[in-house]
């Protein structure tokens, strides 16, 4: 179908759904983020307040993940650029 559309349309097209994957990969990281530290940090029953200690462990938890995941792609794109330079 991608076929009846000219050159322009078709990168528009794509350029499109590779930003809509993008979006997709945030959403499942954001989702995978929560449920984990949700599992992880919360103890007691759903109120309307955090129980002592479940704050601090969520922030530790979100902390964690988001340098982990910085960590990851640095040396992804390290390893990249070492090897686009051979």
């Amino acid at each position: 179908m991608a076929e009846k559309f000219d050159e322009a349309t078709q990168k528009e097209l794509q350029k499109f759904l590779q930003e809509e994957q993008k979006r997709e990969r945030v959403q499942q990281t954001v989702q995978s983020l929560t449920s984990a530290c949700w599992d992880k940090c919360i103890t007691g029953s759903v109120s309307t307040r955090f129980a002592r200690g479940e704050e601090k462990c969520l922030v530790n938890c979100v902390g964690r993940f988001l340098d982990t995941s910085l960590h990851m792609v640095n040396r992804l794109e390290a390893n990249r650029q070492a090897h686009s330079s051979l």
